[in-house]
């Protein structure tokens, strides 16, 4: 008998360590942090898209708690007050708004940008946070492929219907969250809303790297305005985002797969950082048009930089989003 306990007392010491292991493993793996902790945004005001979950939901957090007055857009109201909520109990911060905005929706943006000047004559900062991950190929209200609908051209409208407040506002910073993924990217000229072909994987490094273009794009534009532009990878994050990758949801995932990734993916918390820091920090008050990864500075792939690409891209979207002619119909 004393022989078996023996064993299992080193059995449960292997599995300790094992798990100690994990963590430490998993705690190495969250990256970089913003480490200036003492800068406030009091009096700020800021609008964080897709508010109510994940890395949004950790920005809005962060920024309340340093005294920002926080616009939650968001498509599902229901989840955006609990998140409300959950931000206001924890940092009693009073000034945290709940309001629509469904990306997939040019109707739904133009009424959020609407009700948001009818309350506001200042924005300091907007973050470009939400995101569709590859999903089946699904249509906005438009009829743009939802990746490139969502990631890309609702926020450019976005973007564009705020620059006369950002500007008034100035210093201000748009901070837009892209992907490492847009090093993959390759932005179909002759398909762009995926109408001949649908590759989920390709159509969502096509519009992490619409991101970046419009970054680059937008801070040339914005030169001289006070307003910066600035792109960032957060990492990969353990959100929902993930939601439509069968691998990450089916039952063998979860016994199989998922504690091997675990380790390797950023907590929410950690996913913000970067966010945080192309927002924050005041080094980068006059930095535009770059794109940062764990904190700093990181280059953008090849394609990233084809300035012919982005100026195409930017026609593009006008005459898709009616920020150039008044209507929002894809031709």
């Amino acid at each position: 008998m004393s022989i078996f306990r023996n064993k299992v007392v080193v059995a449960t010491s292997a599995i300790g360590t094992a798990i100690g292991g994990i963590f430490l493993l998993k705690d190495r793996m969250q990256g970089a942090t913003f480490q200036k902790g003492d800068i406030r945004a009091d009096g700020k005001v800021v609008i964080v898209t897709g508010a109510n979950t994940g890395i949004g939901k950790e920005t809005a957090h962060a920024l309340a708690r340093r005294g920002a007055h926080v616009y939650m857009a968001c498509r599902d109201m229901k989840k955006c007050e609990e998140a409300r909520m959950d931000i206001v109990l924890d940092t009693r911060n009073p000034q945290v708004y709940c309001r629509e905005c469904d990306l997939a929706s040019m109707q739904s943006i133009r009424k959020f940008v609407k009700q948001f000047k009818a309350e506001q004559q200042r924005l300091d900062i907007l973050v470009n946070n939400a995101g569709v991950m590859r999903c089946p190929r699904m249509l906005t209200k438009e009829g743009i492929e939802m990746q490139l609908g969502v990631n890309h051209m609702g926020h450019f409208l976005l973007t564009n219907l705020l620059l006369d407040t950002l500007k008034l506002s100035a210093p201000s910073r748009i901070v837009v969250v892209s992907s490492l993924a847009h090093t993959r990217g390759q932005m179909a000229l002759d398909d762009l809303n995926s109408a001949k072909s649908y590759d989920e994987a390709k159509a969502y490094e096509q519009s992490k790297l619409a991101n970046v273009l419009f970054t680059r794009e937008l801070a040339r534009r914005l030169e001289g305005t006070g307003v910066t532009v600035n792109s960032l990878h957060p990492g990969i994050v353990d959100t929902e985002l993930m939601r439509h990758m069968g691998i990450f949801n089916s039952w063998f995932s979860g016994i199989f797969v998922k504690p091997f990734v675990w380790p390797f993916l950023k907590s929410p918390v950690y996913g913000a950082q970067t966010t945080l820091y192309a927002a924050l920090d005041p080094d980068l008050e006059k930095v535009s048009g770059q794109y940062f990864s764990d904190c700093a500075p990181k280059e953008v792939a090849e394609q990233a930089k084809d300035d012919r690409v982005a100026k195409w891209l930017w026609a593009v979207s006008e005459k898709w989003t009616g920020t150039l002619t008044g209507t929002a119909a894809v031709s």
